[in-house]
This record gives C-alpha cells, sequence and structure tokens, in this order.
C-alpha cells in the first residue's frame, strides 16, 4: 500500500509499504480517515524538530476506524471510531511507573520516533484508541492537539480568579486557550500574528489580546490588562528561544511559566531581579497523558469545545506534498490542515 515519506527535509515521496499482518495480543489495526497536521511535523519538514529522524513517514494526529484486533482487546471492536494517543510508553521506566507515560524514558512518538499514521492501514497498542460514537474523524484527529493544551495547563494549575497568559496563537496555543478558559481563569493571548489575534478574538472569545512587537510594548499592555499584577500562570506555546526567555517577565509574583513549545536553542533570562525575586516556579510540558484524550472527547462531544472552526485547510493524501509548503505560509492563514485519506 501507498504511503507518504519525508526522506529528509523539505523532500517528500509516495513509497510502497507492506500492509499490517493481522495483530497480535492487545494490539489493532486501523484504518486511517483523517491526519492532522501540527508544529512538530512542519518542524520535521523543515528539519527543525529535534525529536524528527528521517527517513520518517509522518503523522500522529489521527482519526481511525478500527478494522482488526488481536486476541485479549476489550476496550474496542471493529467499527468503533477513534482518536489514537501517540506516545508509545514502555510502561517500565521510572517515569512510566510513577504514571508520567507521557514523558516515559523511552518513548516513542508515532510520527516522530517512529512511522506514523499517513497510509492507510496501521497497527497500533489498542490501549492507545480513545473511542467515540458520536464524533467524525476530523474532530477525532484534533483530541492530540487538544491534549497538549490540556496537559499543560494542568501542569500549570490555571484556576478561576487566576489570570493565565498564553503566549502564540498556533494550534498548541489554541489548545492551551481552550483550557484556561475551562479552568475559568481570565485569559489574555500574545501573537505576532495580528490575524490569528483576531481569530482568538472573533471565535475563540477572548476579549484581551496583545500583539506583539518586541518593542517593550506587550508587557507594558500585560501590565495595564492586570492591573500591574501580571499572571499567575503564563505558558509559552511559540517553540521561540527568545519568546520563552522573555515569557518570565509576564508572570506574576509567586506565578508559573510552562514551557509547551520546544526549542533547540538555549534560553536566558535574568535571575535574580525576576525568577529570583518573584519566587517563579518553571516548567516544561511534554505530551498528555490518557485520561486527557477521554476527557477531551467528552468536552467535543458535549459541545463544551468546537473544533469546527479550528480546521482553515484541507487536502487530499495524493495532494500534501505540493500543498505542504503553501502551509507553512503566515498569509495562507493556516490554523489547522487536516488530510483525508
Amino acid at each position: 500500500m501507498k504511503a507518504l515519506q519525508l526522506e529528509k527535509p523539505r523532500e517528500w515521496r509516495f513509497i510502497e509499504v507492506d500492509e499490517p499482518a493481522a495483530p497480535g495480543p492487545g494490539d489493532a489495526v486501523v484504518r486511517v480517515h483523517r491526519v492532522g497536521i501540527c508544529g512538530t511535523d512542519l518542524g520535521g519538514y523543515l528539519g527543525k524538530m529535534p525529536f524528527f529522524s528521517y527517513p520518517r513517514i509522518p503523522g500522529h494526529e489521527l482519526g481511525v476506524e478500527v478494522v482488526a484486533l488481536g486476541a485479549g482487546v476489550t476496550n474496542v471492536k471493529v467499527g468503533d471510531r477513534c482518536a489514537v494517543e501517540p506516545y508509545l510508553n514502555c510502561g517500565r521506566c521510572h517515569a512510566c511507573r510513577r504514571g508520567h507515560t507521557n514523558c516515559c524514558q523511552n518513548n516513542q512518538t508515532l510520527g516522530v520516533h517512529c512511522d506514523g499514521g499517513l497510509q492507510r492501514l496501521y497497527a497500533v497498542p489498542a490501549r492507545k484508541l480513545h473511542v467515540s460514537a458520536k464524533l467524525g474523524f476530523s474532530q477525532l484527529a484534533l483530541v492530540e492537539t487538544l491534549a497538549i493544551g490540556c496537559h499543560a495547563v494542568n501542569r500549570a494549575g490555571a484556576k478561576a480568579g487566576e489570570t493565565a497568559v498564553v503566549i502564540g496563537a498556533g494550534p498548541i496555543g489554541l489548545s492551551v486557550i481552550e483550557f484556561t478558559k475551562l479552568s475559568g481563569a481570565r485569559t489574555i493571548v500574545l501573537d505576532v500574528n495580528a490575524q490569528r489575534l483576531e481569530f482568538v478574538r472573533r471565535v475563540m472569545g477572548v476579549a484581551d489580546t496583545v500583539q506583539v512587537r518586541g518593542d517593550g510594548s506587550e508587557v507594558d499592555a500585560v501590565s495595564a490588562l492586570t492591573g500591574g499584577d501580571f499572571a499567575e500562570v503564563v505558558v509559552d506555546a511559540t517553540g521561540s528561544n527568545k519568546s520563552m526567555s522573555g515569557a518570565l517577565q509576564y508572570a506574576s509574583f509567586a506565578g508559573k511559566v510552562v514551557y509547551v513549545g520546544i526549542t533547540q536553542s538555549e534560553l536566558s533570562f535574568p535571575h535574580a531581579p525576576v525568577m529570583h525575586r518573584r519566587e517563579l516556579t518553571l516548567m516544561a510540558s511534554r505530551n498528555a497523558l490518557s485520561p486527557d484524550f477521554g476527557r477531551i472527547i467528552r468536552l467535543i462531544e458535549e459541545g463544551r469545545i468546537d473544533t469546527r472552526p479550528w480546521i482553515t485547510h484541507e487536502a487530499s493524501f495524493d495532494d500534501v506534498p505540493a500543498v505542504f509548503p503553501s502551509w507553512l505560509a503566515p498569509e495562507t492563514g493556516v490554523i489547522k490542515a487536516v488530510v483525508s485519506l
């Protein structure tokens, strides 16, 4: 069967791969219907994603249908529509034994460390499938993106009565915004792109947005919006080392700063006048946990999260190599692109 592979940065090629064999105990074979494209895929295409290896079949945001089951599988049945939790954890390492399966020391993320879902049929551990009888395949493909934001906000412990500053209004930033809103915290969104901020105001109902111009005016704006107190929670979803280094300046005394974006560059910030004086807590947020997927599916099913406005671009499997470069251009207004197989 045909699969789509990144042979090396910026070079797609269609290849032939074997169809998966009959699934073994605990496994399932799924038919891939939708693949969401995220920053990891864009970074892999550009050669800027630190965990990406080549050649690689990308695709980790998946809406799938179960077509075959191995022995002992009870959580899904043939015909079920599912979101896929793409983090293959070992279950044995120190992190897994403590329940931190999202940062398994031997983690293999589909489409990043091992081949992913840009192929028609795919074998996965059945425990990584999350069923919905109500959601369509495109909605299911967005569950993983939302899980990233869910985990980051859980890490921060945002709650009602607090202020949360979200830096970056790309897909991961939008997923963070969904959960800062659900936490009851007041949300302020920063981005360099005025078009994305307009989307946040119009579609996501966030009134307080600030365009980042790099001249310090954004710090003054957040100070004015918070009466000089700044934010108890700051989540940086940019992947920019410059933005991540500057994120601390938006945090209140005893605030928390969570880095959900990834950079290969070093971060630097003043310790005594900012981090130490304000007694800040700095955190990383990686991947998500299994319960996050079930929670998100329920929230979409209940109408508390609406994924429909997120999907701004769609393409067929065969058209991906031709259209993919355009999804990198800010002027195309891409929020989330979804591939149909």
